[in-house]
């Protein structure tokens, strides 16, 4: 017996050679593809982030470079010869630049707000009561969100000259808000259905109001409601429809009608248009950049639930 051990080891170690040569093979055949995949997927979002980026980058840029150099050579950094500070003077001295940066501010700040409450408030109550026609008024409600307002252009104006609003940042409130509400509302239904029934039972059982319940809960749902204002404050900002229509004067004129000022039908002042373009991008590009994580987080945690 002591005679056939070391063969009968060295024969399995020679049967097994293979197998872990397969698994090695194997092995690496799987980093190789994860790998592959990684880098097509960082390659797809670095281009991805380039083109989001480039134009931005070029606005800036050019905002900063007098006008020859804008149209010779767009796309090179501003030099000693091509850098002049032209276009923002004549944004401050012009226009009134700061009015319409505080209509802007105003406008997209009390509408997220008045989103985000109302929202919030519609949300709780149709996932919180036995509603029997709550699912037909979120579907009622998703179908607004695949229809553009802007359809309903006409209807609003003639709503908004009777009630004498033309003019006024409070017809842009009233559209905006109407805007964002459809995606509030779905969106945060989706957390209020996982928030917890015995802090809401608990509450009530205390004696606390459906006001107070509402108070309780809306702080589990934080991350919902920062996904919810930064999906309503950009398209606020960035929307030249509604004050052309609604709020043209320049009592009540917004960032975006600013750019308007600059731009005639036999010349235009490109300097003061990418000034002004490059200014009314900060509070957004700030914005985000502060609560990116929040929003990421939010919309990830609502498509998930």
């Amino acid at each position: 017996m002591t005679s056939t051990t070391p063969s009968t080891s060295v024969d399995q170690q020679r049967a097994e050679a293979p197998a872990a040569v397969d698994r090695d093979q194997r092995n690496r055949r799987a980093q190789r593809r994860q790998l592959r995949s990684r880098l097509t997927v960082h390659g797809v979002l670095g281009v991805y982030t380039l083109l989001a980026l480039g134009p931005i980058v070029l606005i800036v840029m050019n905002s900063l470079k007098s006008r020859g150099a804008i149209f010779d050579s767009p796309f090179t950094v501003p030099t000693a010869e091509t850098l002049t500070f032209d276009g923002y003077l004549s944004v401050f001295q012009r226009a009134d630049f700061v009015t319409y940066f505080g209509n802007s501010i105003a406008v997209t700040l009390i509408s997220v707000f008045l989103t985000v409450v109302f929202g919030a408030m519609a949300a709780f109550a149709l996932t919180e009561y036995k509603i029997r026609i709550a699912p037909i008024l979120l579907a009622y409600l998703a179908i607004g969100i695949m229809i553009p307002i802007r359809l309903g252009t006409v209807s609003l104006l003639q709503m908004m000259s009777q009630l004498g609003l033309v003019n006024t940042r409070t017809a842009l409130v009233l559209v905006y808000v109407a805007m964002g509400l459809p995606l509030a509302v779905v969106l945060l239904s989706q957390y209020f259905r996982q928030a917890s029934v015995e802090i809401r039972e608990a509450a009530r059982v205390d004696g606390a109001s459906e006001y107070r319940v509402f108070g309780i809960v809306l702080p589990l749902v934080r991350p919902g409601l920062a996904a919810v204002a930064v999906a309503s404050m950009l398209p606020i900002w960035n929307d030249l429809w509604f004050p052309l229509i609604l709020a043209p004067s320049d009592r009540t004129a917004t960032v975006t009608l600013a750019v308007q000022q600059f731009i005639g039908q036999f010349g235009s002042d490109w300097n003061a248009v990418l000034a002004t373009l490059s200014l009314g991008a900060v509070p957004l590009i700030v914005l985000f950049m502060i609560f990116s994580r929040q929003f990421i987080s939010g919309l990830a945690e609502g498509v998930g639930k």
